[in-house]
């Protein structure tokens, strides 16, 4: 497709309405246009409207630079290095509004001083075209973005065909540089370009092609599906606390099984997560290990019932299995059974560090979902409001149920556990007044002594 001449889709062609789209949404496409600049929807929720699924949020691209949308939007916040966007903050949800961007840096004229690192050049049409820089490391990665573009240039740099699809707010039409409906009506993640350049640009972009192809349902295209395979090993690439939200949203999106299927044909599994997928391929007591397939096929049921799945039971649910034999490993040392999970929870956060980065307070979190199962045995045990109470206690007990649910046993401890929780009231509120005896008192301010005069007799 010619990316010079868009496909433009008229509004009686296409099912979306402007009752559709979020109401900050609207308010900052029509200030945008009404300021003489181009504002179009664009990428994902697009995307999800044309098939017939609610958005999850609205982005929007313009031809307004950073600073001036800031000048237009009191609520404005302009944030990152890499890609320069501006978050306007309402009281619902944040927007992103991102400035048109090309796909190759262009360079400034002889007499024309680059900006500072991370200010913002003039809009187009004052003497400057570009923002500060557009980096890549040797072997291809992009590591900044921040360069002004056309619509079209956008569109081109963007990651799938089906994600460069714009709604225009001036005619209500829909613009298409490079055959996104049709890949779009066809079920096919296809990159934009060369695949193997887009993989190298942000090796991020093999785990968005899996996550899409799991969540609609399509299918990544076939030269697009090799070089994945091929490049899978370069994702780590990638900064691991980076790669962590990344495996968040694979898992938390209400198809986690198919995508663990998908992430593992492609290699990208083994990349992340390697020691665990190497423990996968063997077996324990002559069985194979499967539970890991199990847990994320309940998280996708306990997603589709409406109820939230936190990471740490996310974790807990694909790495319980393997954090247990860790943990029966460090006592057959000799390790007390808590010392030994701590233990445990360390190795395993050690060994992901440099691929995807658990933060610690997570890893805490999930040492105590594993903790607290010998806890639940205790009927009703010492104080067991106060276990009920525990901030992590819904999280535990999830677990349990999940783990009773795949060996049937147990079934009768959470019955127990459910009449306990349904028959017994919260504990009331403590008081948050002070006693009297307890009130500071009040402390007398004393008074200054006046100087004696020079010679005044003391």
């Amino acid at each position: 497709m010619n990316p010079s001449i868009p496909l433009t889709i008229p509004r009686p062609d296409h099912p979306i309405s402007r009752s559709q789209l979020s109401s900050n949404a609207l308010r900052v496409l029509y200030r945008l246009h009404d300021n003489g600049f181009i504002a179009y929807l664009v990428g994902g929720c697009v995307r999800d409207l044309l098939l017939g699924r609610e958005p999850k949020d609205f982005d929007v691209v313009t031809n307004a630079t950073p600073a001036q949308i800031k000048r237009l939007f009191r609520n404005c916040r302009l944030v990152g290095r890499r890609f320069r966007l501006a978050h306007l903050h309402f009281a619902d949800e944040i927007l992103e509004v991102a400035t048109f961007r090309s796909a190759e840096p262009a360079e400034p004229e002889p007499d024309e001083p680059l900006p500072a690192d991370g200010a913002v050049a003039p809009a187009a049409g004052r003497g400057y075209r570009s923002m500060p820089q557009h980096l890549k490391d040797e072997e291809g990665m992009v590591l900044r973005d921040n360069v002004f573009g056309t619509p079209a240039e956008d569109a081109q740099r963007r990651d799938f065909t089906i994600n460069a699809l714009c709604y225009n707010i001036a005619d209500f039409a829909i613009i298409d540089h490079v055959g996104g409906m049709t890949d779009l009506q066809r079920g096919v993640i296809r990159a934009i370009g060369e695949p193997a350049v887009r993989f190298t640009e942000d090796p991020v972009r093999m785990i968005r092609a899996v996550r899409f192809a799991a969540m609609l349902g399509f299918t990544i295209e076939e030269t697009n599906w090799q070089t994945l395979r091929q490049l899978s090993d370069t994702v780590t690439r990638a900064a691991p606390a980076r790669l962590y939200e990344e495996v968040l949203k694979l898992f938390l999106l209400g198809a986690a099984e198919k995508t663990y299927q998908l992430l593992r044909q492609s290699g990208l599994f083994a990349a992340l997560f390697p020691r665990f997928n190497a423990w996968l391929a063997t077996e324990t007591d002559g069985f194979p290990h499967t539970r890991v397939s199990q847990g994320l096929d309940w998280v996708d049921r306990q997603l589709q019932e409406g109820t939230r799945v936190t990471p740490q039971l996310l974790i807990a649910l694909m790495f319980g299995e393997y954090l247990e034999e860790l943990t029966k490993r460090f006592r057959s040392t000799g390790s007390p059974p808590q010392q030994a999970l701590d233990m445990a929870i360390a190795e395993f956060l050690g060994e992901l560090a440099s691929t995807v980065q658990i933060p610690h307070k997570v890893g805490i979190m999930v040492r105590d979902i594993l903790a607290h199962q010998h806890r639940f045995r205790k009927t009703p045990g010492r104080q067991p409001l106060s276990f009920v109470a525990r901030a992590g206690f819904a999280d535990a007990f999830a677990y349990l149920r999940f783990a009773s649910e795949i060996s049937g046993e147990n079934r009768e401890l959470i019955c127990w556990w459910e009449k306990y929780i349904q028959e017994t009231p919260p504990a009331p509120a403590a008081a948050k007044c002070v006693p009297s005896s307890t009130k500071p008192s009040r402390r007398r301010r004393r008074r200054k002594k006046k100087s004696s005069p020079p010679g005044a007799v003391l």
